[in-house]
This record gives C-alpha cells, sequence and structure tokens, in this order.
C-alpha cells in the first residue's frame, strides 16, 4: 500500500491524495486554495479507480468536476455534501470569473459530475475489489466523513476533524487503524476553551452595538455562518444574515439527521434578517451584527458592508476562521488594511479575531492520534506539522511527513 500526495501535505488547502491498495488506485480529495492566484493540486499521472470526497470545502473539492470530467471517476460523499458542493463550486466560477483567472471546470462538467455520484452516509460501507470502506463521521461540519479502509493494513484518513462539540455536529472520536493520515492545521496551535471563546465574542457584540456601532462578521457560509446564528440566537440584537450562508441554511434543514438540533437552526433563521434585495442590505448598515460571506473577505456582499462601514470608529470587524495567506483576512489582520477595488486602503474600525475553528486543535490531534493505537503516522494539511510530530513521535509509532509529489510506504 502507497499514498502520493498531488497537493495538501505540507500546507493547508488543494488536498488530493492517491492511495494504492490491492491493485487500485483510489483518490481522496481533489481541492483548490482560494488564495490569489488560486492553487490547484498536481494533475492525475494515471488514472484512478474512484474518488473519496470527506466534505464540501473548496480546499477538499474545489477541483471535483475538473478530475470527474477529465477523468470519468465515479466519487462517493454524503447526500448532503453532494448537494452543498453544487453552491459552492457555482460560486468558486463566479469568483473565477470576476477576478479574471482561467476556470478549470464548467457547468456542463458539474452537470456531468452528478452522473458519476455514489452515495454514502455516517456509518456505512463500500466494497471494492474486497476492499471495505467504512464512512465515519469527521465531526468537522454537517456531512462530514472520514474513510477507514481496510486492505492489507487498515488505513483512516481524517480530512478534516475536530473531537469537541458544537451547536451543529458532534466531535468525533479516534478508530483503531494500522495507518493513520491525519490532518495537522492546528498544529502547535491550541484552541481556548470553546465556552470562553463565545464569552469574549458576545462580550464584544454587545461593547459594539453598545456604542452604536454595526459589528460586521465575516463568515464562511458553510458551518459557521449556522453555528454564529445559534450562539446569537438569545441575544436579542437584530441579527442580518447576507450572501451564501442563507442557501446553505436551507439545505441543511432538508438534511435533519445531519444537523444536531434543526429545530433550533430553523428558529434561529427565522429570527434573523435574511437580505434578499438592496433595500434590505441598506438598513442592515444602521445595525446590529451583519453575518455575512465571504469568510476571508475576498469577496461576497461582505466587501460592500466594509466600504460603507470602514470609517466609523464605532463599527467592528470580527473575523471567526482561519485566514489563508494572501487573503484579504489575512491581510486585515496582519496590516490593517484590505484591497477594495484594487486599491489597498486602511480599515479605521475594531478589528478582533475569534477562533471559532472546526478543526481539532494540537493537543486534540495529539490525543486523536494516541487513541488510534497506529503503528504510522502522517501528517498532512498543515504548515507547522513538525511540533505535532515531535509530541507524537515517541518511539511507539512511525510519524512521517510527507511531500507534495513523492509516494509513501501505508
Amino acid at each position: 500500500m502507497k499514498a502520493t500526495f498531488l497537493g495538501g501535505a505540507t500546507k493547508v488547502g488543494s488536498l488530493a491524495m492517491v492511495m494504492q491498495v490491492d491493485g487500485m488506485r483510489l483518490l481522496f480529495e481533489y481541492g483548490m486554495t482560494p488564495s490569489k492566484p488560486p492553487e490547484y493540486p498536481l494533475p492525475l499521472a494515471e488514472p484512478v479507480d474512484a474518488l473519496f470526497l470527506t466534505h464540501a470545502h473548496l480546499d477538499h473539492s474545489g477541483m471535483l468536476p475538473y478530475a470527474v470530467a477529465e477523468y470519468q471517476i465515479p466519487y462517493t460523499a454524503t447526500p448532503l455534501t453532494n448537494d452543498l458542493i453544487q453552491i459552492l463550486l457555482e460560486d468558486s466560477l463566479k469568483v473565477s470569473r470576476y477576478e479574471g483567472y482561467p476556470q478549470k471546470y464548467t457547468i456542463g462538467d458539474m452537470k456531468l459530475m452528478k452522473e458519476y455520484y455514489t452515495p454514502v452516509r455516517e456509518g456505512e460501507s463500500l466494497i471494492l475489489n474486497d476492499v471495505e470502506i467504512k464512512a465515519l463521521s469527521a465531526g468537522h461540519i454537517p456531512g462530514s466523513l472520514m474513510y477507514l479502509v481496510d486492505g492489507e493494513r487498515s488505513v483512516l484518513f481524517t480530512g478534516d476533524i475536530n473531537t469537541i462539540d458544537t451547536n451543529l455536529v458532534s466531535g468525533t472520536r479516534a478508530p483503531r487503524c494500522d495507518t493513520l493520515i491525519i490532518e495537522s492545521t492546528y498544529a502547535g496551535r491550541e484552541h481556548e476553551l470553546r465556552e470562553k471563546t463565545i464569552y469574549r465574542f458576545l462580550g464584544k457584540v454587545e461593547e459594539v452595538v453598545d456604542r452604536g456601532g454595526v459589528a460586521i462578521v465575516p463568515a464562511f457560509g458553510l458551518g459557521r455562518t449556522q453555528e454564529l446564528l445559534l450562539i446569537l440566537q438569545k441575544s436579542g440584537y437584530r441579527i442580518w444574515v447576507d450572501g451564501m450562508g442563507k442557501r446553505i441554511s436551507s439545505v441543511l434543514l432538508k438534511n435533519p439527521s445531519e444537523v444536531k438540533n434543526t429545530r433550533r437552526l430553523r428558529k434561529a433563521l427565522a429570527d434573523a434578517h435574511l437580505i434578499r434585495n438592496p433595500k434590505q442590505r441598506k438598513k442592515a448598515l444602521k445595525g446590529d451584527v451583519i453575518i455575512t460571506t465571504s469568510g476571508m473577505l475576498d469577496g461576497g456582499p461582505v466587501i460592500e458592508y466594509v466600504i460603507k462601514l470602514k470609517d466609523n470608529p464605532k463599527n467592528a470587524i470580527l473575523l471567526t476562521g482561519y485566514q489563508v495567506e494572501n487573503t484579504n483576512g489575512r491581510r486585515l489582520l496582519e496590516k490593517g488594511t484590505m484591497e477594495l477595488a484594487g486599491v489597498e486602503e486602511k480599515i479605521n474600525i475594531d478589528v478582533e479575531f475569534f477562533d471559532f475553528s472546526a478543526h481539532a486543535g494540537h493537543s486534540q490531534l495529539v490525543e486523536f492520534i494516541r487513541e488510534s493505537k497506529a503503528e504510522k503516522v502522517l501528517l498532512m494539511h498543515g504548515d507547522n506539522r513538525e511540533e505535532l510530530k515531535e509530541a507524537v513521535d515517541d518511539g511507539s509509532r512511525e510519524v512521517i511527513l510527507p511531500e507534495e509529489g513523492k509516494s509513501v510506504e501505508l
């Protein structure tokens, strides 16, 4: 058994890995990095037999239409993930057109893709050439999976994982396996207690609203928008929701088995103001909280709100998720500026970051690795993997830092 990373081994983004098992070549993920310019995985040098997608985020799914159309690969994901990727991939096409970057796939490719889809749900297994591939909950976002491949050795590919409970999904646990291929996005970094993050966030929102300002909350449309709605549900503030999160929320409500409490989510959405036209967008500028895409400030309605509100010191931008390098969100955190209409401008309002990550933190990754009892561990999808390796390389297991384009024995 071998694994070869085509992307996403040494850094977060563009994840793609080919696993050779019992004469088959299985592809796990085929994503892209929504940076400027976008980054993509290496091309497939040889055909693969099947593709397994853990969840819908673009760094895992963003090149799926290209891979399926170009190589006619059957792919597997949960029904919810399959519904969600249609929304995210359509939006990615629009962003490519707007920013002037080459489009790697077409709407036609997305339509063709549907013919190659095989559904799977948490706890179910697929059998390929007598190899069992079991789908397990990843605890990351609704519909997310890990895959346990039972070949010559049992190999777990995690995708992105979270081991703590959130308002949307329950955390995952590590199954026993011989080889573990695990994400390391937060290697070397700890999350503060979720309850403390929520307390600080609500306190900052209260501070902004009390001084007559508007809290702009850039949020990923999938997972983060809904989590924040549930956190703010009983705050009593006027909550405005704009962007892709509205459409994604309706898809989540149609998949009640994938969300911890759809009744709560439905109530939170009903209590919020869903923005559908420019007139409502003007009303939102008068407060209190605007939750909107994009979460990294690279397009979407959030840009309009920032342009209108950036020079009133009563207002604030509250970032709630990981900001990839070369995005507006990272620029805002590091330099206090954003690129608006092609011009780098100073943002003259409060900017604070709140770690609502849906990824396991360093200690949680260490615990997951130890619980798996894996003899061999491959650390992927992270730019600080050495710290995680140091924490778990105690002589009881082999710890490997794979590189793009190079094969590793499993």
